[in-house]
């Protein structure tokens, strides 16, 4: 079965060769960083979580999005997602391994992630996060790779690896809750202290992951004549454009609460990611994040619009451009405005604005197409082992 990721066009083989030569680069630049420090980051005393730590948490809900494929198809034998279903289980793998990648660069020592299991804290969330992101990877490893040997074979997935699939589901939740709470739970930060901060990541999360898989769905139908079906991209649509409308309510929530009580952590924030804070000690105006943060809100409800007009005029191109717009939103949101701006200003009330270095951006290049070159062969062998099944089944 594995032999079937050796086989493909031109198109295929110099992707991967564009893959490898990213994912070359950014091991060339964590190099740097293993050698130097973490003093070749722009991180700092008061901005302990940069780049690295922002995409874990942003990737995080690409992981858990895979539960909205998951949940149809196996509790409600929705048969509709049954060509999507893989793919959503395979992306969650290449996420969460993304996401481990990031925290081992954030390390700056990679040895340092043995301290996790060598000297275990149950009063951490660290420690409940580790046990989580590895869980979740065992599960959708397990469940994905079973049943799609079982369908390589030709026959239904053992009975055994249900309770995996079902136990998969809850799991889901948890790795994105427990992540919430590693940021909620810090009583010095105001922006972060809020309670429904894990709502909003599992609706973002709900938006951004399904999102980025229409995407990719679309791609598969021109490049490798893959149609998951009509059915399925209307509802992963609706399920898109819902989740990614809660969300835009939890952060009118968030404004709302901050502006209309007066609370000075959450104006303060807010005031610097949308409007930029001036520090009273200098004069200076900070607004790094603000054109991005405006061009996130305006991206996603111009993205939300667009997703139900796509629908209606069945475009699969203005249908990919809108969950394009849906997840680059949601990834300024909180792959930079959550994480960034939340060390804005520090609790002694200073402002210091963290700008990734080369060397973090160089890394972060070789992660993310680290995902994508496993994504690929994960994909290359979902749909070379669905074409053959389906012809069996014809021939039959």
């Amino acid at each position: 079965m594995v032999d079937k990721v050796l086989k493909g066009n031109g198109l295929y083989w110099g992707w991967l060769t564009l893959l490898l030569m990213i994912m070359g680069a950014g091991a060339i630049a964590y190099l740097v960083q293993f050698n130097y420090g973490l003093g070749a980051t722009g991180m700092s005393r008061d901005v302990t979580w940069g780049i690295y730590i922002s995409q874990f948490t942003f990737l995080v809900g690409v992981a858990a999005g895979g539960l909205m494929l998951v949940l149809p198809y196996y509790l409600h034998d929705y048969k509709s997602f049954g060509r999507i279903t893989l793919l959503g289980e395979f992306m969650a793998i290449a996420a969460v391994i993304m996401c481990l990648m990031f925290i081992i660069a954030d390390l700056g020592q990679p040895m340092r992630a043995m301290n996790v299991i060598l000297h275990p804290s149950p009063n951490s969330m660290l420690f409940y996060d580790m046990i989580v992101l590895n869980g979740y990877l065992f599960l959708n490893v397990l469940c994905g790779f079973v049943v799609l040997s079982s369908e390589y074979r030709g026959i239904k997935y053992p009975n055994w690896v249900k309770p995996f699939i079902y136990l998969s589901i809850p799991w889901a939740i948890s790795i994105h809750t427990v992540t919430a709470f590693l940021y909620c739970g810090l009583p010095g930060r105001h922006f972060w202290l809020t309670a429904v901060l894990a709502p909003r990541f599992l609706a973002s999360a709900f938006a951004a992951g399904p999102a980025l898989l229409l995407v990719i769905a679309l791609i598969m139908k021109r490049t490798a004549n893959f149609d998951v079906g009509q059915t399925a991209k209307d509802k992963l649509v609706t399920i898109i454009g819902y989740a990614a409308i809660i969300n835009f309510f939890l952060l009118g929530c968030e404004v709302f609460v901050g502006y209309y009580s007066n609370i000075p952590g959450h104006m303060h924030t807010l005031d610097y990611l949308f409007f930029g804070l001036v520090d009273h000690s200098t004069g200076v105006m900070h607004n790094n994040l603000v054109p991005f943060m405006r061009a996130s809100v305006a991206m996603g409800i111009l993205g939300i619009i667009m997703l139900f007009i796509a629908r209606r005029q069945k475009s699969d191109a203005m249908l990919a451009t809108s969950c394009i717009l849906i997840f680059v939103a949601f990834w300024i949101d909180k792959g930079l405005g959550l994480v960034l701006g939340g060390f804005v200003p520090t609790p002694m009330e200073h402002i210091v604005e963290y700008v990734p270095t080369v060397v973090e951006l160089t890394v972060t290049a070789g992660v993310w197409s680290t995902g994508f070159f496993i994504l690929t062969l994960l994909y290359k062998l979902v749909v070379a082992v669905k074409r053959d099944s389906e012809a069996n089944l014809k021939v039959s």
